[in-house]
């Protein structure tokens, strides 16, 4: 079993930077790989980011590459997501999540989920 519980989101302006974190609990963190999604008011969670065990293999959506990084450290059972040149449509909930096996962008593989951090960029 896995907790999640995200942090760090807030109010940034347009090409500002935010870093959320998600910490987690259970003594195999290690063995998860850990994602990022986000939901913006009326449309579907849409896949983020995400990075295996080891940290040595990450994947990004189109929409956020060379602007967002995802990073673990397993020895603070933590996960972190640093926005930087955040644009008004980087404005969702920004959720946290955990599966074993193989990376995924799909949210049903993941089994595991936090409760959510709201993310909002002005203009």
């Amino acid at each position: 079993q896995v907790q999640l519980v995200e942090s760090g989101g807030g109010l940034a302006q347009a090409g500002g930077s935010l870093r959320l974190s998600c910490a987690a609990s259970g003594r195999t963190f290690s063995s998860y790989v850990m994602g990022w999604f986000r939901q913006a008011p009326g449309k579907e969670r849409e896949f983020v980011a995400h990075i295996r065990w080891s940290g040595s293999s990450t994947y990004y959506t189109d929409s956020v590459k060379g602007r967002f990084t995802i990073s673990r450290d397993n020895a603070k059972n933590t996960v972190y997501l640093q926005m930087n040149s955040l644009k008004p449509e980087d404005t969702a909930v920004y959720y946290c999540a955990a599966r074993r096996g193989i990376g995924s962008s799909s949210a049903e593989n993941f089994d595991y989920w936090g409760q959510g951090t709201q993310v909002t960029v002005s203009s």
